[in-house]
This record gives structure tokens, sequence and C-alpha cells, in this order.
């Protein structure tokens, strides 16, 4: 791990996000990259040129004001003995965190995030959707404050088909960055039923040809997919959830109907994605 992005709105989302990342960034001696983007009116900036700003003192102002605060910010205790880069970036947010991370050669994005309830499910979806269906690097959402962030116990959770394999490497390498256990997970219910030795065949058949370090098998009976892998999460003391995104399907795919959006909607654990 070399270097985290964080994008930074000055919300407090963001500054949990940016909490989370210094200690990853402590445990593995990466640096931070914290991104604030400018998204602005219409006719300030010139949209065939959106990366760059002119000199209008409108944009000048915003320009100083987003520095004036990174500057702030930066002097949070929590970020003291960690090197930190920023950047301000007249761009489109999710434009901007996606394009910054592979100019900056980035090996993980972590992001704040309110979570969605209610009618806000069906509005198109937030700049931490689009970047989570996109990034081709892992992504951290993270809704809540955590103090002392780490990565011990891990729930991976998956139908375990032949396309997730991909991913699976990807959270293998991540995995062994923190000698992290690993915790595979599926789930059964009334209406996606198999019997314990069909699930465990099929995630045996799945794991066959890996190096998985210290890990568990696991299958768990609930009323839904997203109840089980939370409730299983909840017995585990997982530190945090890892799933599989698909590009433009997003995690709606990942079990059926929308079970993986509502995860990375609602879980209050850190959701760690990985696309395919």
């Amino acid at each position: 791990m070399k270097r985290i992005l964080v994008p930074i709105d000055f919300s407090k989302q963001a500054e949990y996000a940016a909490k989370v990342a210094a200690d990853i960034a402590k445990q593995t001696n990466a640096k931070l990259f914290l991104l604030h983007t400018l998204e602005l009116p219409t006719g300030i900036i010139d949209p065939s040129n959106f990366g760059n700003a002119n000199n209008s003192p409108t944009t000048l102002l915003f320009l100083e004001r987003a520095r004036e605060k990174f500057e702030e910010f930066k002097e949070k205790d929590f970020l003291k003995g960690i090197e930190v880069e920023d950047d301000v970036l007249f761009h489109k947010a999710f434009e901007g965190i996606i394009d910054q991370s592979k100019k900056h050669d980035v090996n993980l994005i972590v992001m704040g995030s309110k979570g969605t309830t209610g009618l806000e499910e069906m509005l198109v979806g937030s700049n931490t959707e689009k970047v989570v269906r996109n990034s081709d690097i892992p992504v951290i959402v993270i809704k809540e404050e955590i103090l002392n962030f780490k990565i011990e116990n891990l729930v991976f959770a998956s139908n375990f088909k032949e396309e997730n394999k991909t991913a699976f490497s990807k959270i293998l390498n991540f995995t062994s960055l923190f000698n992290a256990k690993l915790h595979l997970l599926k789930i059964n219910t009334i209406h996606n039923f198999e019997t314990t030795k069909e699930s465990s065949e099929a995630i045996k058949n799945f794991i066959n040809g890996f190096d998985l370090g210290d890990f568990t098998l696991n299958i768990y009976n609930d009323i839904s997919v997203e109840a089980g892998v939370l409730n299983f999460s909840k017995v585990i003391n997982a530190d945090a959830i890892l799933l599989n995104t698909h590009g433009r399907k997003g995690l709606a795919h990942l079990f059926s109907g929308s079970i993986g959006e509502d995860l990375a909607n609602h879980a209050k654990l850190p959701v760690i994605t990985f696309k395919i």
C-alpha cells in the first residue's frame, strides 16, 4: 500500500473517512492524498476545459477558500506523523476522483457516505456510488466515526460463482497486507435455498487454487441475504464487509434483487468493494 486517496468535501462523513484512511496509512506506511473537487456554476468554467479554472475573481475566491480549509484540515491530530498531499481541482467530483486515482497511482480510495433510505434510493446514485461502480481499485465506504480502525476480521459475502474469481484475487492481495482473518460467507434463505453440502462444495470449488492464509468457511441461514450478512458480521465482530462490484451494474447483481446495494447503503460497518 503506497497511496490512499480520500475525497474531502469538509463534511463530517469526509472526516470519518480521513480518520480511517489515517489509521490504514499508519499500519501500511502509506501516503494520504486528500482531494477536494470544485464544481462551479456554468459560465464560470469552460465545459470543454473543465479541469482548468480561468483567473476570474470568482474562481480565485473559491480556490482560496478551499486552500484555507485544507490548511486547517491538515492540522487535525489524527493526521500527525503521516505524509499528506492535497489538491484542489475544478472538476466534477466523481470524474475527478477516478481520474486522480489513476494519475497518482492510488492503491485505495476511502470515502465517506451518508447512505440512503426510502425515497432517496430511487434517485440517481451519489458520487460515492458512482466511484464504487467505476473504480478499478478497492473503495472503502465509511458511514460513521470509527476510532482506531483495524483490519483483522473481514467478511467476504458472495454467491461464489466463477465470475467473482478475478475480484477475489484482489481481495486476497488486500487482506494479505494486514494478515487479516477472512471469513467466507454464503447466505441461505427460504427463497434461495441450498443444502449445506451444496453450499460447502460451491465455496470449496471456488477457493481451490487460492492461498487464503487464515480463513473460515461459513454458511448462514437468515430471512434475507442482507440480514444474513449483517447479522453474521455482528456475531463475529467483523471490522468490515467485502463485496464485489460489477461496473455499470453496480452492486445490485451480487446476489439477487438489490441486496448488494442495500448492504452498501445501510451497513454501519465499513464496506470494501472490489470491481470484477
